[in-house]
């Protein structure tokens, strides 16, 4: 997965090698001064001020203040599965069943979630922002649909959404809200290790509404072994390329190809600043680093700078 997910960036960073790569003394030294980081918010609200393209990368971290669950780590279960045993292509041809009673107990649980004040200064700094000739685009890995629900615009959802669906028979994409999203599966899901399969047979899992298909929906999310959707792809490096300031909110910068993005910006010369609990492999190639709850850190961060003009 990792290789195919790889060539997307590979192209870009082969002539933006990363700090350190290349020999170049000219390079050397800027890559030392990158690796400077600070946590100064003085100084990263003056490199704010003056940004007019602003992009914001986000993980798992955003979403989890706001209680979603992320299956990582120790204690990342449902049932006593992990997701990456249960978000594959393979897990769906094997156990249609299964996959849908965890993606519908995630559907569920996100129908009493609500964006958090990352979500919400995230949102309200596009609106801000773009009165002002000033853009800004949230590139995010979450499944969740949070960043819509807070009023983001500009999005690109890199992995999917838990509340789209594929068929697998036409290939029809459709925005999918029902709760439960098949009778079948209502009350089904539930996370305890002892609950056993409720065995849905297939013609009673969720089926695709187009005229005359019937065929079997999956959800519309990036499993493990799967490779991005190429059109969002190009969007995103479009962003990438124009941006001239990134914050990286939430995200641990181990999930390819997103964990190149940032890194791909800053080798570039443009400010990046990192908002996350704790440091990441990638902290070190960026200007800013901001350690904390992203509710906590990001708010003061993208709040009206002084300099703005009220419109």
């Amino acid at each position: 997965m990792l290789m195919s997910l790889f060539q997307f960036t590979a192209r870009r960073l082969a002539s933006q090698a990363y700090c350190g790569l290349k020999a170049s003394s000219k390079k050397h030294k800027f890559c030392v001064e990158m690796a400077r980081r600070s946590s100064n918010m003085a100084d990263f609200r003056e490199v704010f001020a003056k940004a007019k393209h602003i992009v914001i990368i986000t993980g798992a971290g955003v979403s989890a203040e706001s209680g979603v669950p992320t299956f990582r780590g120790a204690g990342g279960f449902w049932r006593k599965w992990q997701a990456q045993e249960l978000a594959t292509p393979e897990a769906f041809a094997r156990n249609p069943s299964r996959v849908w009673e965890f993606y519908h107990y995630r559907r569920e649980v996100m129908l009493s979630k609500h964006p958090n004040p990352a979500h919400i200064a995230i949102a309200e700094c596009e609106k801000r922002l773009s009165k002002q000739g000033r853009s800004v685009v949230v590139i995010t890995q979450n499944i969740d649909e949070l960043h819509r629900k807070a009023g983001t615009k500009h999005l690109l959802e890199i992995h999917g959404s838990l509340f789209k669906t594929r068929c697998t028979n036409c290939g029809n994409v459709a925005a999918n809200y029902k709760s439960p999203i098949c009778p079948a599966l209502a009350g089904k899901g539930a996370p305890d290790p002892e609950t056993e399969d409720a065995v849905i047979p297939v013609e009673e899992l969720p089926q695709c509404e187009e005229d005359g298909c019937n065929g079997l929906l999956r959800p519309h999310v990036v499993w493990f072994g799967e490779t991005l959707d190429p059109d969002i792809l190009t969007e995103v490096e479009k962003e990438l390329d124009i941006c001239d300031l990134c914050l990286v909110v939430g995200t641990s910068s181990v999930v390819y190809p997103a964990a190149m993005f940032a890194p791909q910006v800053s080798a570039r010369g443009v400010p990046v600043a990192e908002f996350n609990m704790e440091a990441t492999p990638a902290t070190d190639r960026f200007r800013f680093h901001f350690s904390g709850p992203c509710g906590t850190t990001l708010p003061p961060a993208l709040a009206r700078h002084e300099t703005e003009i009220i419109i």
